[in-house]
């Protein structure tokens, strides 16, 4: 139950991760994207390949207020649709 640290034990100096983690969206920047995705998921049984344009739509609105980092469409699992747009 000791908590202690013992002489030349090195403490844990936790990190981040890379991807997978962002900050939140206090200010409510893209509340209204958001709010669109998660009743697309409510209306369609939580089968998020039927969302795709509202999950696209999020993520772009958090990309462009600096919540995420900018990443490319391909890296994010939107290939199909980069192909689309050229």
């Amino acid at each position: 139950m000791s908590t202690a640290m013992t002489f030349g034990q090195k403490t844990f100096i936790p990190t981040p991760p890379d991807k997978g983690s962002f900050p939140l969206d206090h200010d409510g920047l893209c509340k209204k994207s958001m709010t669109k995705y998660m009743k697309c998921l409510f209306n369609n049984d939580n089968n998020n390949s039927m969302c795709r344009e509202e999950s696209k739509e999020y993520l772009a609105c958090r990309m462009d207020n600096n919540l995420m980092a900018k990443e490319d469409w391909s890296k994010l699992g939107y290939k199909d649709e980069v192909q689309k747009d050229k």
